[in-house]
């Protein structure tokens, strides 16, 4: 599991996947999430805009996020 370091309060889901470079373009975070394909905290999570806080944990394919 990777952590990752947030600066703000929160970060959107489909901004967290672009940003560390589990998918490629914002359209691409756009189909994964929305086909069930990312995990928020052990559940599936369809809602791109869906904002991680630190405590988070985020898996996606062979990624896996915890949020510090």
């Amino acid at each position: 599991m990777e952590q990752v370091t947030i600066r703000g309060e929160y970060i959107r889901l489909d901004d967290l996947l672009k940003h560390k470079g589990a998918v490629s373009t914002g359209g691409h975070a756009k189909v994964v999430i929305q086909n069930g394909e990312v995990k928020v905290d052990g559940e599936v999570c369809t809602m791109r805009g869906k904002k991680i806080r630190s405590g988070n944990s985020v898996e996606y394919d062979k990624y896996c996020f915890e949020i510090v």
